[in-house]
């Protein structure tokens, strides 16, 4: 749920005559108000659309609003619920606060003043959770998502589908070459979101023994084989209430896929060595430097699962197609490799970082720093703190990274003119405006506010008068 929207509040009810009424209610509190005359049915728009808070009633046909509080807490642990009983049961109320709920108001509502009272009540404290979440944000100067670090198109289109995402249940399958940071990405969209206090497990299927695959994801009985000692919980179950990130799904064996297939249909597990079946809820995430549609038409991968996993695709571009981000990684990573120390990159080894096509992608490019602050004292690095390959890059015969490098950054290139140049061009682009600068960069408004004092970078829109900062 993005700090910028109007609090949203989904009324769930079986009787149209109370749905409306607190409608009328919430808007005339400024309420964006949803409705769902069921909880199935609330559970299904939850899908498609996030909520602030929900009001649902207690009795209701099929689905009790027991059974749905119970499942919207689990599911979306950061919408508060409160329950409307047409009965005063003090006692069915007293359990609905025991599984999480905000509070409880009965039915019928008079004066019609309570039921304003009981939301404006409610939704005070939604905004002021709110507005803390957004303050912790805006204070960290690391989370999962500055770690994403880029200007670029491409970067800054993946920022926007993790933002976009990061609160769905929708399987996301992220395609990217070795070394651009799937993983990175998966549990940016993992703990930005409404999951975050919840299990994130990451399997990397390239990894797994082809013999002890299926024992590892659902698990075993004691006794199931050779060695089976003890019984033992699959990472898919233990990943409950959470999200599995299968990185390299690509590398499964066709036999596996098919029970991971089976698995996304029924939700369930089965160790090996028992007759029985688990429920499991998880999100389902996967990643691939592979293409997968090739390979199902290949016969090496299974169309149905490649299907049922390719919801929603987002592209992590290789490095060398976002070379204007290479400065500002290399800050990042110098501020995190060095710390207590200020090391700078000299103008010939920044243009042969930014010549270099970087087939590691960014994983060999903080490889790369992280050696090179390793093995010299220096203040500065130089050609000479480069592996070969890299210092040797030609600069030359890459005409287009001339007007990059000359245009965006001074000569000097030292980290602290990189740094300076790149917060200075990305504040002016954003028209001063802090919030989108701080995103675009990866870091923190407050992070922000002080490299924009140390440099003295004032917003266009000072010299003219404007107030465009807040």
């Amino acid at each position: 749920m993005t700090h910028d929207l109007r609090t949203r509040v989904l009324i769930v009810d079986d009787e149209q005559t109370i749905r409306r009424l607190c409608i009328t209610v919430g808007e005339s509190l400024g309420l964006t108000c949803l409705e769902a005359e069921s909880g199935e049915t609330a559970l299904t728009l939850l899908e498609a659309q996030p909520v602030h808070m929900i009001l649902t009633d207690l009795v209701m046909p099929r689905m009790t609003g027991l059974e749905f509080l119970a499942h919207v807490k689990r599911a979306y642990p950061r919408i508060e619920v409160a329950v409307m009983t047409g009965h005063g049961s003090v006692e069915t109320a007293v359990q609905a606060m025991k599984l999480g709920a905000y509070d409880y108001i009965s039915k019928p509502f008079t004066p019609l003043d309570e039921l304003r009272l009981f939301l404006r009540r409610m939704a005070d404290k939604v905004r002021l959770e709110e507005e803390n979440l957004f303050l912790r944000e805006r204070s960290e100067t690391e989370t999962a998502v500055h770690g994403i670090i880029g200007n670029s198109a491409g970067i800054q289109n993946v920022l926007r589908m993790i933002s976009r995402l990061k609160d769905t249940r929708t399987p996301v399958l992220i395609f990217g070459e070795s070394g651009t940071g799937k993983e990175l990405v998966a549990r940016a969209l993992h703990f930005r979101g409404n999951l975050a206090s919840r299990p994130f497990v990451a399997v990397d299927c390239g990894s797994l023994v082809p013999t002890l695959i299926e024992s590892e994801l659902f698990g075993y009985e004691k006794g199931a084989f050779t060695g089976a000692l003890r019984s033992k919980q699959g990472l898919l179950q233990s990943a409950e209430t959470g999200t599995i990130f299968l990185d390299e799904v690509g590398e499964l064996p066709l036999e596996m896929q098919a029970k991971i297939l089976r698995f996304l249909q029924e939700k369930e597990v089965r160790p090996v060595g028992s007759n029985q079946k688990i429920k499991v809820d998880v999100r389902i995430m996967a990643a691939t430097n592979r293409d997968l549609e090739s390979d199902y038409k290949k016969g090496t991968f299974r169309k149905d699962l490649f299907f049922r996993l390719n919801v929603v695709t987002i592209s992590l571009p290789p490095l060398r197609e976002r070379r204007s981000d290479i400065p500002m990684l290399a800050h990042w990573f110098l501020e995190r490799l060095a710390p207590g120390r200020t090391v700078q990159i000299s103008g010939n080894a920044m243009k042969a970082l930014l010549a270099y096509d970087w087939p590691g992608n960014v994983r060999e490019l903080e490889n790369c720093l992280e050696r090179a602050v390793a093995l010299t004292d220096r203040r500065t690095l130089d050609l000479d703190d480069l592996p070969l390959s890299i210092a040797r890059s030609d600069f030359q015969n890459v005409p287009q990274l001339h007007a990059l490098h000359d245009l965006a950054f001074p000569s000097t290139t030292d980290l602290e003119d990189l740094e300076r140049a790149t917060i200075a061009r990305v504040f002016s682009e954003v028209n001063g405006d802090k919030a989108r600068a701080g995103k675009m960069l990866g870091i923190s408004r407050a992070t922000l506010y002080r490299k924009l004092k140390r440099y003295n970078i004032a917003a266009p829109a000072e010299a003219s008068g404007s107030t465009v900062l807040q």
